[in-house]
């Protein structure tokens, strides 16, 4: 019998590139890798149709809707993207904002509440810099370009909350520079940040800001997992394990390629500085796969979930991600 054939739709990713370009191999497994550069595509064509075999996936979207039981899928515990979120929020100098908790009580633009991005931020800002954020007006819409509905995941809190879409042919971007709204959250850069001056971010050193965060608690955002259908794994489950040590393997050699000082693999100018405080801050691995090499980041996402009330109990994170039995990176 020959290898099972698996379809991987993921981002263009570095720590993906030796599966894409079939350096590396899962067992047992012939892996066609579909690199697609927008998530919400991805998130989109899975859910509709089950359009690959293995994808990535928003994390609060996976969490939100396994736990209330209406998710046909499993994850593995592998994280290809994490993103800080420091230098994600943006507001309008003339708003009044010059601390975090001068957004209580504002208008906040944000492309999707339940984005995993927006649920890390307003956890973030609500346990560490004590901001109350029961009484804003939250205003959803496209950042840059009129927002479209692509998805068929209805991922509502499950409390009344103020929340208004903005029309069909706006943009928080453009609400932002006039004024209309007084902040804005999310993963997305608005192009008024280079284009209007009264654009800004509120914490101007993010990086020193998200340094500062990962020394206090360790935690480096995770916001996309990867999901196979339920029904895939429970008929096969070698395939998690194959997948796991082949995504551990890719992520690992691109570690190693990056460090190649004979020439410089990325236009990054500063580089091999960037490195050598990945090794200080991170013991050389930024993107550590696994649930428990995690726990900590894991834990604080889903009690973020709980108490934005996207879920109504604890999340069993355990029971959620496929056990990886047997091996260690």
């Amino acid at each position: 019998m020959g290898d099972l054939s698996l379809t991987i739709a993921c981002g263009p990713y570095d720590r993906m590139e030796a599966i894409h370009r079939g350096e590396i191999r899962p067992e047992g497994i012939d892996a066609t890798y579909v690199p697609i550069q927008s998530p919400p595509e991805i998130f989109a064509r899975m859910v509709k149709g089950g359009a690959f075999d293995v994808a990535e996936m928003s994390l609060s979207h996976y969490l939100t809707l396994k736990t209330r039981g209406s998710f046909p899928f499993i994850a593995l515990p592998v994280f290809p993207s994490r993103v800080f979120r420091h230098g994600f929020i943006f507001t309008n100098r003339n708003a009044g904002i010059t601390t975090p908790k001068d957004l209580a009580g504002k208008r906040i633009g944000v492309q999707e509440y339940r984005q995993t991005a927006a649920v890390w931020i307003r956890g973030i800002l609500t346990e560490h810099y004590g901001v109350d954020l029961g009484d804003v007006q939250w205003v959803e819409g496209g950042v840059n370009a009129p927002r479209r509905e692509d998805d068929d995941m209805d991922i509502r809190p499950l409390g009344p909350l103020a929340i208004r879409a903005i029309g069909e042919d706006g943009t928080l971007n453009d609400m932002l520079a006039s004024g209309e709204i007084d902040a804005l959250i999310g993963a997305r850069r608005p192009a008024s940040l280079d284009e209007c001056p009264d654009v800004i971010r509120l914490f101007p050193n993010y990086r020193e800001a998200e340094r500062d965060y990962f020394v206090e608690t360790g935690i480096f955002p995770i916001m996309h997992t990867l999901v196979m259908p339920e029904n895939l794994y429970r008929d096969r489950p070698w395939i998690a394990e194959s997948l796991y040590k082949a995504f551990v393997a890719s992520k690992n050699l691109a570690l190693e390629r990056m460090r190649f000082s004979g020439a410089m693999r990325y236009m990054t100018p500063w580089l091999f500085d960037d490195l050598d405080e990945i090794d200080a801050l991170f013991g050389g691995d930024p993107f550590p796969y696994g649930v428990e090499a995690n726990r900590v980041t894991l834990d604080a996402f889903a009690r973020y979930l709980l108490d934005q009330r996207f879920v109504e109990s604890p999340i069993p994170l355990d029971e959620l991600f496929t056990p990886i039995i047997g091996w260690q990176e």
